[in-house]
């Protein structure tokens, strides 16, 4: 008789921005302990010291269209689709000067190029008009910019500025809940609370951390718990294990 693989169990979890599902939250971890979570992120830098994004960007500027136009795309198709765009347009000026068109040519392979082409122009002017040309070191006034919104804002002011910020994604925000690092129903509810457990010496680089562990390892439908840095202290019940699914099943019958 021929096993059939075994379905991990996962987690129902409201969508980023949204509020919070009509049944709740299922399989949400408790809270962490602050002891496992000093430890958890003393793993994390070791395994990854210097941890980066994965969007290209040459200056601050290029960075918050990269981030802009990342909503609801993969960083690998932002990048694909800006190498060529900031060879040619990394100020405010430049992108300014090419025009929503250009810009559309540029990005058309990129969700929803239409609305972000009018955004990127338009942040672009504010950045002129208000800004010198310059970035904001804000989050109130990068959030006055067209298609900015705390996430992006975030993003920008962790890695252009240095500041301690946390953006919460899809990633993040999962990671959160599952592990009981920071159990929340809102992407804000969860970033409060990270800001506030996350030891204030691992805040520069917990973003990068945690998006990377969320995307790579302990992911949406099967978490690799067998290779994590950090499955000994995660709350999650529903763990994967070094077995293989046939082995488990045969266990089975």
């Amino acid at each position: 008789m021929r096993s059939q693989p075994i379905k991990f169990q996962t987690e129902t979890l409201p969508k980023a921005g949204a509020a919070s599902p009509r049944r709740g939250i299922a399989l949400v971890s408790p809270a962490m302990k602050k002891t496992a979570i000093a430890a958890m992120f003393d793993r994390l830098a070791a395994a990854l010291p210097e941890p980066k994004g994965e969007l290209d960007y040459i200056n601050p500027f290029t960075l918050l269209v990269a981030v802009v136009l990342s909503a609801q795309a993969t960083d690998a198709g932002v990048n694909k689709a800006t190498g060529p765009l900031f060879k040619i347009a990394d100020t405010p000026e430049k992108m300014l000067a090419l025009g929503e068109g250009r810009v559309k040519d540029f990005i058309k392979t990129i969700g929803l190029f239409n609305t972000k082409a009018k955004n990127v122009i338009a942040l672009s002017r504010l950045l002129i008009e208000r800004h010198g040309g310059e970035v904001p070191a804000t989050r109130e006034a990068l959030q006055d910019l067209p298609g900015v919104g705390r996430k992006t804002a975030n993003v920008v002011l962790n890695i252009a500025f240095g500041q301690p910020t946390m953006a919460v994604d899809t990633h993040i925000f999962r990671l959160g809940n599952r592990t009981g690092l920071a159990p929340g129903k809102t992407p804000l509810e969860v970033e409060l609370k990270l800001v506030k457990r996350i030891p204030k010496d691992r805040m520069l680089h917990a973003h990068h951390w945690l998006i990377l562990h969320g995307r790579y390892v302990c992911k949406a439908r099967k978490p690799e718990c067998q290779v994590c840095v950090i499955a000994d202290l995660c709350g999650y019940k529903a763990k994967t294990t070094l077995e293989s699914p046939v082995k488990r099943a045969a266990k089975k019958r």
